[in-house]
């Protein structure tokens, strides 16, 4: 129960049961706990940070280091720690890549933050001050970047490979193999739209199936879809197949109201089967007047259709879904037809193999070798259900970093190079700023700090050397790309040795960091209002007037 005291009377505001925390108990709390999900998810950062191991209520298990992963099935409960878990799907959803990075800085900026107000800096000053930071950061990165393009593979794979890297299956030949892969799959897919390359990330299917290796792992020039040829009869394999994308069902459609039809002689019943066997003809009749060879059907076919379908030799896959049926539209260059009326050859699209092939036990069918398909499917394999989760997360992260590289055109070195040099150019920064908001980018400085910090704790290296040696490279000349190599446990050029990260995903962490932390610094009063069980009826308990309405 809370209460407040006015003009000397207690006034009851909320129910029992409930809590409050006011002013610095509630920063307090807040920073404790955005700072303890940093740090929850801190060591999977890099290659050789480690991974987590997540158990359900149900029993379920996921093992990965993928910080919205992690984050996501910790399933918690604090309203601060809830936000810092949305850093995580911004992070996820706008690049796909650098969650870790993300939730980890926002950690940082809370905690170093909360020393700032232990001196008796006002919220409202380190807030200033952090979003100053955070524009001159955004800067700094457009200064110091690379320029790149959809041709430039070479950078591309590294690209690619580096985001893959921290991954399970992105040890050893296996990252390079799937940065290959996931570069061509983007490659294929990207349009110019008004002078810029867009790429929609949503016509690269990733399916999964365990068995086999990682590097069974194949990029398909067409759609997988995993589904089975609806009848025995039908033909397995279609060379130069000539598909049909039907939205509406090859069965007799029920009507809308209610109806009754009533038989009374055998004859009347034989004459309504034959008239339904009629209407499935037609409608297979005008599916083979269109030329078609392979027919993907989002609704269902009737067992009648489905026998005159394999009479004529078509090819016929039913109950696909809608987003598989736009990917199949965008690779083989088919229109969807909603009316079988409508249906001609002009709608017809075109895939050199339409073959139904058993993997892991399960028939699937391969759509492949379309011409220039604007849809394609990475089919990962691996030899567990857990490993093949992994290698699906390793390459939708790929593909995130790499739609994003090409997109924004920019990339900078990585292995905690580019942090070191904002830090230092935002402490220059500061100084030119004055004031108490320089404190506020002074230390927005030393958080960025606790990505090659973290990197050379995962290394086995000492942490303060490693900064201190960093520090003292990226003020020379040619230090801006100094950074820590986790392989080899020393500092190196991180260009040089193909170490580069899109800056999109740079500047989407600092962005998504600094505004959550910006928002958590604001409150100074949380009251948690907790559930009294049902509702009383008016009036209270047996309506005798004596509820507590506080």
């Amino acid at each position: 129960m809370v209460e407040a005291q006015m003009g000397g009377e207690r006034v009851i505001i909320l129910p029992e049961g409930s809590s409050r925390l006011l002013g610095r108990d509630a920063q307090r709390t807040n920073i404790a706990v955005a700072y303890a999900i940093g740090n929850a998810v801190r060591t999977t950062l890099g290659p050789r940070g480690m991974d987590k191991m997540l158990v359900s209520e149900m029993g379920d298990i996921v093992i990965t280091n993928d910080g919205a992963t992690i984050l996501e099935e910790m399933n918690v409960e604090h309203p601060a720690a809830k936000i810092m878990v949305e850093i995580a799907k911004t992070q996820d959803k706008e690049v796909g890549d650098g969650t870790t990075t993300a939730v980890m800085l926002g950690g940082e900026l809370l905690k170093r933050a909360g020393d700032l107000l232990d001196q008796g800096i006002h919220p409202s000053t380190i807030i200033n001050g952090y979003k100053g930071a955070a524009r001159q950061a955004e800067k700094i990165l457009t200064e110091m970047s690379y320029k790149i393009t959809l041709d430039d593979t070479e950078n591309l794979e590294k690209i690619a490979s580096i985001s893959m890297g921290s991954k399970t299956v992105g040890f050893g030949r296996a990252k390079d193999k799937l940065g290959k892969l996931v570069v061509s799959a983007v490659r294929q897919v990207a349009e110019r739209k008004d002078g810029k390359v867009v790429v929609d990330d949503d016509f690269i299917k990733v399916e999964k199936k365990e068995g086999g290796v990682i590097d069974d792992t194949q990029l398909i020039n067409g759609v997988l879809i995993d589904k089975e040829i609806a009848h025995p009869g039908m033909p397995k394999k279609v060379e130069q197949a000539k598909i049909a994308l039907v939205d509406s069902a090859l069965e007799i459609e029920k009507t809308e109201t209610d109806a009754k039809i009533e038989i009374t002689s055998p004859e009347q019943m034989e004459s309504f089967l034959k008239q339904e066997e009629k209407m499935l003809r037609e409608m297979v009749e005008k599916i083979a007047a269109s030329g078609a060879t392979v027919v993907f059907c989002q609704k269902g076919i009737d067992d009648i259709a489905q026998h005159f379908l394999a009479k004529k030799g078509i090819v016929a896959v039913r109950r696909v879904k809608k987003s598989d049926m736009e990917k199949l539209a965008k690779a083989t260059g088919a229109n969807l037809a909603t009316n079988l009326d409508d249906l001609t050859v002009k709608d017809l699209g075109f895939a050199g193999l339409v073959e139904e092939r058993k993997i892991a036990g399960e028939q699937m069918v391969f759509v492949e070798k379309c011409k220039d398909p604007k849809s394609v499917t990475i089919f990962v394999r691996a030899s567990t259900e857990h490993v093949v989760n992994e290698g699906e997360r390793a390459i939708v992260d790929g593909i995130g970093a790499v739609s994003s590289a090409i997109e924004e055109g920019e990339y900078v070195a990585g292995g905690g190079s580019i942090e070191i040099q904002l830090a230092t150019d935002l402490r220059k920064y500061a100084t030119e700023i004055g004031g108490r908001e320089q404190l506020a980018i002074q230390v927005f400085a030393d958080a960025l700090e606790v990505v090659p910090r973290t990197l050379a704790e995962s290394a086995g290296m000492d942490a303060i050397d490693t900064l201190v040696d960093l520090r003292t490279r990226h003020k020379r000349a040619d230090g801006r790309d100094m950074g820590v190599d986790v392989y080899a446990s020393k500092i190196a050029d991180m260009k040089r040795l193909g170490v580069i990260e899109p800056t999109k995903v740079k500047k989407q962490a600092i962005a998504s960091a600094s505004e959550a932390a910006a928002m958590l610094l604001r409150i100074d009063d949380m009251i948690s209002a907790k559930s009294r069980g049902p509702a009383m009826p008016p009036g209270g308990a047996g309506g005798m007037g004596g509820g507590d309405y506080d």
